[in-house]
């Protein structure tokens, strides 16, 4: 009986043993997994910018500790048209609440400066929301003083000059130019007086081939029309 009972006991022994080293097998793979997940959380924050934006189309997959890259992202040219806004915001002078300003459409800087392109058209129509947000006046001079009723629509904005207000209370006009730079376009920006010509805010930027070509004439998908 005493054999027995001694047998029992190295039994329970090893047995306790195992479970104390499975135990603590478990634990530091639940640690592993926890920095594993800690690690992961702290490489997507860094995807994003204070406003939410996307900072990079990179995403982190924690269970394989490497990088995959997702093609998607959700920055348009609002984003570029964004960051050179604050440029000009930071330089600015003598333009407040109190001044008007007029947006007009940005052209290449090797053109003739009298046909925009529907990037130059796109960017200025961004830089009109921007500078809104930023409290600063901004007069809209295509907006005639009638509505045109029509079968294909009702429209208030013309580009026929002799349409349009000979004479708005603008004091301002934010412009700018374009050049094919590389891999995208470079885009600068200024604010001039519309009587003294004086610059009073300037900036630049870079708005890459593959934001732009997502444009589309309208009336087109992929270049080929479908009208």
């Amino acid at each position: 009986m005493r054999a027995f009972s001694l047998s029992l006991l190295a039994l329970c022994l090893s047995a306790c043993q195992s479970s104390s080293i499975d135990t603590s097998d478990y634990d530091s793979e639940a640690g592993s997994t926890q920095v594993s997940a800690q690690v992961a959380s702290e490489e997507n924050d860094k995807m994003f910018n204070a406003d939410g934006s996307f900072q990079s189309a990179r995403l982190l997959d924690s269970s394989k500790s490497n990088y995959v890259y997702d093609q998607a992202s959700n920055r348009n040219i609002n984003h570029y048209v964004r960051g050179v806004s604050h440029q000009l915001m930071e330089n600015l002078k003598y333009v407040n609440a109190d001044t008007a300003i007029g947006v007009s459409s940005f052209v290449f800087l090797d053109g003739n400066y009298t046909d925009a392109s529907l990037l130059g058209n796109q960017i200025a129509e961004s830089f009109i929301h921007e500078m809104h947000k930023f409290g600063i006046p901004v007069i809209d001079f295509k907006l005639t003083d009638f509505f045109r009723v029509t079968e294909k629509g009702d429209f208030i904005l013309s580009r026929d000059y002799m349409e349009l207000a000979p004479s708005l209370p603008i004091k301002y006009v934010l412009t700018g130019t374009l050049v094919k730079h590389g891999a995208g376009h470079l885009v600068n920006a200024r604010i001039v007086g519309l009587e003294s010509k004086a610059v009073v805010a300037t900036a630049q930027g870079f708005i890459p081939d593959y934001i732009t070509e997502d444009l589309r004439p309208h009336g087109q998908r992929d270049g080929v029309s479908i009208q």
